[in-house]
């Protein structure tokens, strides 16, 4: 019994001592799952670093184990404070479970890639400056309600600030400066309503910066920018520097004549403002009486003068039209009067606008057709009105009619490492372009569309391109995949040719790489005219390429060429197109240097300089040559009818490995397609037609003549 009780007392100290020997239990500090393992992911992203000391990649306890920069609240972690570490890489794409993160700052390191749309989403103080992030700036931040500081200065980002500011009325530091952003600034940092210092200098900003006026700024930072016009009276007593800028900081001067008042704070101000006779009172006490009729008020009845007649003039329009239909009104029996009162009363409502803006909002109506449709006449002549003076509302895309796969953007950033420099293979006017390799193997090439090609408010327009390249099918056309429209960020998805581009073989060929023999040559240009002709010919309606080039050429393992960026014209204006090939690319038609306006004669034209590439393995503008040599088309076009001149033409790479009438008739082609007049240019089937007795010939030639010849594929051609 004795032992009994001495057992028993002994339990409570057992017990004690288990819990001591069976290690941490529940009740230690151990990090969110979510959270170690966002920070693992992070950590290997950063390429495994040494010197965020403790930290791992396989998850661990970054609370428990005191992980360099991490500072935790019981299991969930709070803070990441990693800058100045020399830190390369991305930061990952699971930040955004890291949600009670508070600060998170990896300023002045050396990410130079993209800021990811993935960030801790109740963050309150977001640093990334100084590291030379590229693109622009992710739409995820706008959803950020928590923020009160964010840098994003000393980075190399593009493109303009969007409305992203709408919801972040807690800001109150904004740094942007060091960039290389463009456009006005954004409407919606009008709502910054606790914005007290903004540092936007040294990017490319430009207009006004009257958003900025009701803020209520202590210091901003606006020199080395492109802003005109006056700083606004309230932004007059703070601490602003402006230079470098066209600005002015005296008064604005009145508006003109006739303008309407512009909106203050005060609701009153406007209306007293624009009365005509308003007695003022001048500094030394005495009254100023404006004259009885200012420019204002002569202005105001001469619009209103011509607002009247425009009215009675547009009344008679539609009384001679009504009576132009009589016979028609006649023949099903209808009476006039109920549409002719409906549409007096709609001329009474008429708002007092300017003669210009009534012919604008009218104008359409003159030129219906007053001819109806053989059956329910009547009707269709008023549905024809109704649908005129109506707004027309663009036809939202159906996605379930899109033929291609809809990717999220997680999916886009785990296959591209989140848009990682290293997965970089092409950048162009329309946006940069990334390998994706995604879990099951399959390699793409995403493009990521620049904001300034396609604002972020635009999703409708770009499903609706996206609609347009699904349907797009060619065999030498590249592949449309998939794409992805999330948080305002804009991605497409094409198969992916890791050969490269005809550019590449032409222009950036190595010592160990084998040079395009003539025959490649020929089929590379009879496959591209064939992509051309299906977007001239056959598609409805048909579709301008804009940008014909070597380096939208891609080649599969068989060199067959694919032709890239068709149907993305419209991201890119025509005159922004235009610049963009004048500054020295060679490839653009003499009526786009002239008008900036792209047609289809117009890709035949660079069409033309593309085989000019292929002849003599020159680019289309080379700076390093002699003045007369420089452009290839001025260079190459006088030579192209004489086969002696020609022949002294031909890529070197060839090693003289060509028939002489193959080269000369493939010339004939290339004088046709660069002709200066754009009605002489041929249709690209045409050219396609051409092509392919060129290499029936070929074909033919090669039939006649022994395989003991033949030492290549070019050397079987002699004479034909």
């Amino acid at each position: 019994m004795k032992l009994e009780k001495e057992a028993m007392a002994l339990q409570p100290l057992l017990f004690v001592v288990i819990l001591l020997l069976s290690g941490p239990t529940s009740i230690d500090s151990v990090t969110d799952s979510s959270d170690s393992s966002a920070l693992g992911v992070m950590y290997s992203s950063l390429n495994s670093p040494s010197q965020l000391t403790n930290w791992n990649s396989s998850g661990g306890d970054p609370c428990g184990d005191s992980w360099l920069g991490i500072t935790c609240s019981g299991s969930r972690v709070t803070e990441i404070k990693i800058a100045g570490l020399g830190l390369s890489g991305s930061i990952g794409y699971q930040l955004s479970s890291l949600t009670f993160v508070t600060i998170f700052d990896l300023s002045n390191n050396n990410l130079g890639n993209d800021i990811p749309y993935q960030l801790p989403p109740n963050v309150q103080q977001l640093n990334l400056g100084g590291n030379g992030f590229t693109g622009s700036i992710p739409y995820s931040i706008s959803l950020m309600t928590s923020l009160v500081y964010l840098n994003l200065g000393h980075n190399q980002l593009q493109g303009q600030s969007n409305d992203i500011f709408g919801q972040l009325s807690k800001l109150s530091t904004l740094d942007l400066s060091f960039n290389s952003l463009t456009g006005n600034l954004s409407q919606s940092m009008s709502s910054l309503t606790s914005m007290t210092n903004m540092y936007l200098q040294n990017n490319q900003f430009t207009g006004t910066i009257d958003v900025l006026a009701n803020l209520p700024l202590q210091n901003l930072n606006i020199e080395n920018n492109r802003f005109v016009g006056w700083i606004p009276a309230p932004l007059a007593s703070i601490n602003i520097q402006q230079g470098g800028n066209l600005l002015n900081s005296g008064p604005a001067p009145p508006p003109p004549p006739g303008t309407p008042p512009t909106p203050t704070g005060n609701p009153n101000s406007s209306n007293e403002n624009n009365r005509p006779n308003v007695s003022t009172t001048s500094s030394d006490g005495g009254s100023k009486k404006k004259s009885g009729i200012s420019g204002g008020a002569v202005a105001g009845i001469v619009i209103s003068l011509l607002v009247v007649g425009s009215v009675i003039a547009f009344f008679i329009m539609r009384k001679r039209t009504r009576r132009s239909s009589t016979d028609i009104e006649k023949f099903d029996n209808q009476p006039l009067a109920p549409h002719v009162s409906n549409d007096v009363q709609e001329l009474k409502s008429i708002p007092t606008v300017s003669s210009v803006e009534t012919k604008k909002q009218y104008e359409p109506l003159a030129s219906i057709n007053l001819k109806p449709p053989p059956n329910d006449r009547h009707k269709s002549f008023d549905g024809e009105e109704d649908r005129l003076r109506k707004p027309i509302l663009k036809k939202k895309t159906d996605r379930t009619l899109i033929n291609a796969t809809s990717y999220s953007i997680a999916d886009l950033q785990l296959a591209t490492e989140s848009f990682s420099v290293d997965n970089l293979i092409g950048d162009g006017s329309i946006g940069r372009v990334y390998r994706a390799e995604f879990n099951d193997g399959k390699v793409l090439a995403v493009k990521k569309i620049n904001s300034s090609a396609l604002s972020s408010d635009s999703s409708e327009d770009f499903l609706e391109i996206v609609s347009n390249l699904s349907r797009l099918h060619h065999p030498n056309i590249t592949e449309f995949v998939g794409y992805c429209c999330e948080h305002g960020l804009h991605l497409l998805a094409y198969e992916f040719h890791k050969t490269g581009s005809l550019h590449d073989f032409l222009h950036l060929s190595d010592e160990y790489s084998k040079p395009l023999i003539w025959n490649t040559r020929v089929k590379i240009a009879l496959g591209t005219a064939r992509a051309l002709e299906y977007l001239h010919e056959v598609c409805s309606p048909s579709i301008v390429h804009k940008n014909v080039k070597s380096a939208n050429i891609l080649l599969d393992v068989d060199l067959n060429p694919r032709m890239s960026d068709a149907g993305l014209s419209s991201l890119i204006p025509d005159a922004d197109l235009a610049l963009n090939h004048n500054a020295g690319s060679g490839y653009s038609a003499p009526e786009v240097a002239m008008s900036a306006q792209y047609t289809i004669k117009s890709d035949v034209y660079s069409f033309g300089i593309v085989m000019l590439e292929l002849l003599t393995g020159r680019k289309p503008f080379d700076s390093s040559r002699s003045r007369a040599e420089q452009s290839l088309v001025r260079w190459a076009t006088p030579q192209l009818h004489d086969i002696d001149a020609l022949t002294k033409m031909v890529d070197p790479a060839l090693k003289g490995l060509y028939p002489v009438k193959s080269l000369s008739r493939f010339a004939d082609v290339i004088a046709l397609c660069v002709q200066s007049e754009p009605e002489f240019r041929p249709p690209m089937s045409e050219v396609v037609q051409s092509l392919v007795l060129l290499v029936q010939r070929a074909n033919m030639s090669k039939r006649t003549v022994g395989n003991d010849r033949q030492t290549d594929n070019s050397e079987s051609y002699d004479d034909y």
